[in-house]
């Protein structure tokens, strides 16, 4: 299991700054932050994710002078944080002076009393992130509950390239002018962003905790049509069931899901936004994920729809079966999901449903995936099954609503989500 253990790492971990060029040297800011985690038995797991999308429109010279801060929902809760920034998408180094986690008071900017945490990066206050890098932090101390909202905020002194972001995050976070990372009263964030920026993963140390499940998708995992700030993602739905069923397999849900996405080609460069092939991703973004124990594909929609369309199911199912061997590869027990049905959507043609069944077929009969999420079975109208049901409709033909994104997740067997399905439930 790629979990790394927290007593080898409670100290002076903080500088990982990955990139495939050279890091410039880090900049001293303030004195370390309080609360240090000690040693202690546990593990470093994901608790969340987001998949960075490109750089942000506009942002050419970053956001200088302005402090950016994250709303995220943690899944898995544990007794210390890290958190991963990156600049993947960044045309040059970007540095913060100020960075720090909180518990959200009530999923807006404002944080719960003394829970503000100043983070460090090789025990200093500042880091530089190089273009196409990024950085762990050093673990802090920090009591987080199971499906706590976080803050995540970050303060750029200067002008940096454009900003690396999730583009649909499907939840309000918020800036504001000046250096206000340590703010807890959440007053000065009057501009609200609907994106995720710098922040990409965010770890915690825990305790019985049996890994991570790490879901590589498309806008049907995003969750772009489920209501904005309500965690009503398929994913989210899924977590919601490991925590509170029976004998449900103690996992964090890291959601690594980008609208317009596709298994076997990049996005163009019209649509760069709709991030790199899930082949390519699938190292990126979902191997390096701490405490990643099973991968979830849900792809191949996109390879139909989107020009140039992929009208062979053979090699569809080719690409399926090259993602399932590399995460294998690496350790990984592998779900995959049927094709959902997109008949009410403009790209639709009999044609394309064809190849659609084609090759939910071959994803049934076995032998591409360890187990298998019947979502085609979960969403189609039973009368029209080349349609969504009316009732899980979002009214584009293709995106589920909230009911239909509970429904994907009520599909998931929770016991096939660990190797060999010793979890029968």
């Amino acid at each position: 299991m790629a979990v790394v253990l927290g007593v080898a790492l409670a100290i002076g971990t903080g500088q990982n700054a990955r990139s495939d060029v050279a890091a410039p040297p880090q900049a001293r800011g303030p004195a370390p932050a309080e609360g240090v985690v000690p040693a202690a038995e546990g593990e470093w797991v994901g608790t969340w994710s987001a998949a960075p999308t490109g750089a942000e429109p506009g942002t050419r010279d970053g956001m200088a002078n302005r402090s950016v801060r994250n709303v995220l929902r943690a899944t898995v809760g544990g007794t210390g944080v890290r958190v991963e920034l990156s600049n993947r998408y960044g045309s040059q180094p970007v540095t913060f002076t100020d960075v720090t986690v909180a518990l959200s008071a009530a999923g807006g900017p404002a944080a719960v009393p003394d829970s503000m945490r100043r983070l460090t990066f090789g025990e200093r206050g500042s880091v530089t992130i190089p273009s196409r890098g990024s950085v762990l932090s050093d673990p802090v101390a920090l009591e987080v509950p199971p499906a706590a909202d976080l803050l995540v905020t970050v303060h750029a002194p200067g002008p940096s390239g454009p900003v690396t972001y999730h583009r649909m995050a499907q939840q309000p976070s918020y800036v504001a002018r000046g250096d206000r990372a340590d703010d807890v009263t959440g007053t000065p964030f009057t501009e609200v962003s609907e994106s995720w920026r710098y922040v990409t993963a965010v770890q915690v140390l825990a305790t019985s905790v049996e890994g991570a499940v790490v879901v590589l998708g498309d806008s049907l995992t995003d969750g772009i049509s489920s209501t904005p700030g309500a965690n009503r993602r398929w994913t989210d739905v899924l977590f919601e069931r490991l925590r509170e069923e029976p004998r449900a397999p103690a996992m964090s849900v890291l959601n690594q899901g980008i609208s317009g996405n596709r298994l076997l080609r990049d996005g163009d460069p019209d649509r760069l936004y709709n991030g790199p092939s899930g082949l390519r991703r699938l190292h990126t973004d979902v191997l390096p994920q701490a405490g990643a124990r099973t991968a979830v594909i849900q792809l191949g929609i996109n390879d139909l729809i989107l020009q140039p369309r992929q009208a062979d199911p053979a090699v569809l199912v080719a690409g399926l079966r090259r993602a399932v061997q590399d995460a294998r590869d690496a350790g990984l027990h592998v779900v995959g999901t049927t094709l959902a049905p997109f008949g009410g959507h403009g790209a639709y043609t009999p044609g394309l449903d064809q190849v659609r069944q084609q090759v939910n077929a071959q994803i049934r009969n076995g032998g591409i995936f360890d187990a298998v999420a019947d979502f085609d079975a979960a969403l189609r109208d039973p009368v029209a099954p080349h349609l969504l049901a009316s009732g899980f409709d979002s009214g584009d033909g293709l995106h589920p609503n909230d009911a239909g994104y509970r429904a994907m997740a009520e599909a998931v067997d929770l016991g096939t989500l660990l190797p060999g399905g010793e979890r029968a439930l």
